[in-house]
């Protein structure tokens, strides 16, 4: 254990304590009924994910009782492994320091704690559990006869319920979470009840882990504040134009699709990391579609209507707007791959209106989509289309856990620990607010899009899909195009987003930047970091691409905005929003970035 704290234990009053017990057992009850009535109108969970996870289990286990020799090396060398760290561990109770047997990865925060390291006992605790880790792995890995695709499905199960198991998610065998109980006099433990009880009425009776203060920030007012204004909507968007920063502007303005998945302002989150504002104030006139949260009403909207209500519509707006129809367009993630299909339709149909286009970590080729193909077959496709036909969409909950269950140490369980086992709450950080702000996907749109892109992978077949009756092809597009892909992105791999850059007919700039999704993305120049690899040829292969790549210091923001400047058309005096044809409806960011998600 660390050193007495000075912090003074807290003295629980015992009246209090049974008023926020009775409060909580008031609470649960509760909860119980709510869970109960669920039950028998039918909106239980469904246990098609479980059967799934269940049969590829039991193939497994089918594989491993056809090779027992191979099993059984495993499981001698695991005890020779466990036979060592318990020798290391009477040594060092005799006072004979040793190596460990096994340490965490360097990047691992569950251990960071000095108590698991100086007391034998939770020393022994950890490297009992990554030893079995470790004995985990190895075996589902080194399983004969698996295709890869149920191969990395029972992998990443594998890793799910390792994270669950993990010592520092138990009050027991965590010496940081019991230290807390000691100083606190168990004050933390009632606090993280209390904490519990609160996500699960939030979440109405699923359990919706905070991972920051859902009031520790507020839409318009610490988020999403560059000045501007809604000047066009829909029924799916609402489309803001940015006051301008600059006296004279780029001629070709720039405009954002963003993923309906998330909410746009990851884009304008504070001033600090905005994309809007720093683009705003290098001459562009700036404009961002902003997607509404759809509910029931909006269950039969299909991909087809995203293109038309969405791009196709904020560029006749734009025209409308300033007169000029000539653009540079930016799609991020989903938005990216939308953004291509719309292309390939305007360029089946002769349209023009797009002088450029920049692709945001967007996938086109999916034959190789990371861990999210973990849940994309048919049967589970099945399934999930039953759940959002009878809802309508799918709730932002479930995404958002999807998500999360990618980075589950990060995203679940550490803040599993922090809230309900020390009972605090957590860091208020812009991301995190983004990120447990979810969205909805009305039911057509999402199952066409899971299984035209995901299952099927028709994106990059000529004439694989339609829109508008429409057959299109990507191979059409002859737009110039920047690709931006992360290094460590979980979501949108960069191998993938490599060889998706490839299907466009049209000359093509492809970076790659350093950490994740989203911060490899919104990357500040001001803060130095990540930088990003350049290389100006494309090979077939994305590797030969990375080997003959070269590294360059500091964001893609500044490498993106060179590529920008041939491009810009000129110079003219700064628009100011509403001084074209469309008059403003309200003031940025809008009033549909603010609606919550149902469910």
């Amino acid at each position: 254990m660390s050193e007495h704290k000075d912090t003074e234990a807290v003295t629980i009053d015992p009246n209090e304590l049974t008023r926020s017990l009775s409060e909580i057992a008031e609470r649960s009850q509760q909860l119980v009924k709510d869970f109960i009535a669920r039950q028998e109108s039918g909106q239980q969970l469904s246990m098609d994910d479980a059967l799934h996870m269940s049969k590829l289990f039991q193939d497994l286990y089918a594989r491993l009782m056809a090779d027992p020799a191979q099993l059984v090396q495993a499981q001698v060398a695991f005890w020779q492994d466990y036979m060592a760290l318990m020798q290391n561990q009477t040594l060092r109770m005799m006072g004979v320091e040793s190596e460990p047997v096994r340490q965490p990865d360097k990047g691992d925060k569950r251990f960071t704690h000095e108590g698991w390291e100086d007391n034998p006992f939770f020393d022994f605790i950890k490297q009992s559990y990554l030893l079995t880790a470790d004995y985990l792995h190895h075996t589902v890995d080194n399983v004969e006869g698996l295709d890869e695709k149920t191969k990395r499905k029972i992998d990443f199960y594998t890793r799910q319920f390792i994270s669950a198991t993990s010592p520092s998610n138990f009050l027991a065998t965590n010496p940081e979470v019991l230290e807390k109980t000691v100083e606190t006099r168990g004050q933390n433990l009632l606090d993280g009840l209390n904490k519990l009880l609160e996500d699960l009425e939030r979440g109405n009776g699923q359990l919706k882990i905070r991972q920051t203060h859902p009031e520790a920030f507020q839409v318009g007012e610490d988020l999403a504040v560059t000045p501007g204004k809604v000047i066009y909507q829909n029924e799916l968007m609402q489309l803001i134009q940015y006051a301008p920063a600059t006296e004279e502007v780029a001629r070709r303005p720039l405009l954002f699709v963003p993923p309906w998945i998330n909410k746009y302002y990851i884009l304008d989150l504070r001033p600090k990391n905005s994309l809007v504002k720093w683009l705003v104030e290098q001459g562009y006139t700036v404009f961002v579609i902003s997607w509404c949260n759809p509910d029931e009403d909006l269950a039969g909207k299909s991909f087809e209507d995203y293109m038309t209500q969405g791009p196709l519509a904020a560029l006749d707006a734009v025209e409308q707007a300033i007169g000029e129809r000539d653009v540079n367009i930016v799609g991020y993630c989903l938005g990216g791959t939308l953004l291509a299909s719309t292309l390939a339709y305007m360029a089946e149909r002769g349209e023009k209106g797009v002088n450029s286009a920049t692709f945001l970590t967007t996938l086109l080729d999916f034959d190789s989509p990371g861990e999210l193909e973990v849940f994309i077959d048919e049967e589970q496709l099945n399934a999930l289309e039953k759940q959002m036909n009878e809802r309508g969409y799918l709730t932002g909950n479930q995404m958002a856990s999807t998500m999360s269950s990618l980075r589950s140490n990060d995203l679940i369980w550490s803040f599993f620990v922090n809230n309900y086992l020390k009972g605090e709450d957590p860091f208020p950080f812009d991301l995190l607010f983004w990120n447990q702000d979810s969205t909805n996907m009305p039911a057509r749109m999402h199952a066409f899009y899971l299984r035209k892109m995901y299952l099927e992978n028709k994106l990059r077949e000529p004439g694989g899909i339609e829109l508008g009756g429409v057959p299109i092809d990507l191979g059409k597009v002859q737009v110039p195009s920047y690709f931006v892909s992360a290094k460590e992105d979980h979501i949108a791999p960069w191998h993938a987003c490599y060889r998706g850059s490839r299907l466009l007919g049209g000359r093509t700039r492809f970076v790659l930047g350093g950490s994740g999704h989203i911060a490899g993305v919104i990357n500040p120049p001001e803060k130095q970091k990540y930088g990003f690899w350049l290389n100006r040829n494309t090979p077939a292969d994305p590797d030969a691409w990375f080997e003959g790549a070269e590294h360059h210091e500091g964001s893609w923001w500044l490498d993106w905005v060179k590529w920008l400047q041939p491009k810009q058309g000129g110079k003219v005096p700064a628009r100011v929003p509403g001084d074209g044809k469309l008059k403003p409806i309200e003031d940025a960011p809008g009033s549909y970035v603010k609606a919550p998600a149902n469910g």
